[in-house]
């Protein structure tokens, strides 16, 4: 040790460079040096004290993630992606919601203006987190909800919960997703409903749920109740209308009376953003991306690196 009671910087540097560069144990680097292993402690402890060893505790996946959704944005043909840390299992909406928030943001929603919210787990996960203010927009349900069991399926209150932490103004959609032939019509008058409407024509911004294929799920909207034919050539829906692995909309015996935007709407919506993930979800979400469903997707990083291998691969 140097006669101020340290040791000697040369010595320092020893251990510090066997540690941090070479990956030697406190073991080796006390026989290397012919001291104890509690004396290497001390001396990788003064190291850092004196400088010789700087840490760098930063976000490991930002600066890779950013890239990532570049790349992927152009394999999707999307506008924009947004991807959020992979973290453990947190909770998916605790996940999401900062990507959403930066979505919304960058839709410039303004006072009045529409924005359309799906149903699904992972939209109504998301909603129950906070979210950036955007005061005065209208939020609408994209589909009925009234009549279903399941909270992911309850558009009023999801579009009620966006709202809240958007502090905007629910527009709510009184009706199931699919009533009967006449209960349809009789809904279709009401000026309730036509509002609604009127707001999947001019909407600026609709934040969507992507479905997994049916067959892989445990909860579903009431209109896929049954085992129908067509759920095996499902890949997924978005709300409550599936499509199949060229993003191509089934034609159902039902579709001419569900109480939900049609998928090729979504089309003309300007910001419309998709919120994914699960590698379940793949198929699902390269099939509407490439039809056009949504032009922004928020996901994490593992469906996101998922996403742009079987992206690149199929092409």
């Amino acid at each position: 040790m140097s006669s101020r009671g340290r040791f000697d910087p040369a010595i320092l540097y020893q251990a510090a460079l066997a540690y941090y560069v070479d990956n030697a144990t406190q073991a080796e680097i006390a026989d290397a040096l012919g001291v104890s292993r509690p004396t290497v402690s001390r001396l990788l402890s003064e190291a850092r004290a004196a400088g010789i060893v700087t840490i760098e505790v930063r976000e490991p996946t930002v600066e890779r993630d950013a890239e990532l959704a570049g790349r992927l944005a152009t394999a999707l043909g999307l506008r924009k992606v947004y991807v959020t840390p992979t973290v453990g299992r947190r909770d998916i909406g605790a996940i999401l919601a900062p990507g959403v928030g930066r979505a919304i943001d960058d839709a410039g929603l303004v006072p009045g203006d529409g924005l359309l919210v799906s149903s699904g787990v992972t939209v109504y996960e998301v909603v129950g987190h906070p979210l950036p203010p955007a005061p005065g927009v209208l939020v609408a349900p994209t589909v009925g909800g009234q009549l279903e069991s399941e909270g992911p399926y309850q558009t009023n209150e999801i579009a009620r919960r966006l709202a809240m932490k958007l502090n905007g103004r629910p527009v709510l959609l009184y009706a199931p997703a699919l009533p009967s032939a006449e209960l349809y019509r009789s809904l279709l008058g009401d000026p309730h409903i036509q509002e609604v409407l009127g707001l999947w024509k001019t909407a600026k911004a609709a934040l969507l749920g992507v479905g997994a294929p049916p067959l892989t799920r445990t909860i579903m909207p009431s209109t896929f109740q049954g085992n129908p034919h067509w759920l095996r050539s499902a890949v997924g829906d978005i709300n409550a209308r599936p499509y199949d692995v060229h993003g191509t909309p089934l034609d159902l015996e039902t579709n001419d009376r569900l109480i939900a935007m049609r998928l090729e709407e979504l089309r003309e919506v300007p910001h419309a953003i998709a919120v994914a993930v699960g590698r379940n979800k793949i198929g699902s979400i390269i099939a509407a991306a490439r039809a056009g469903f949504f032009n922004h997707l928020v996901t994490d990083t593992d469906t996101a690196t998922a996403l742009e291998a079987a992206a690149t691969t199929d092409r």
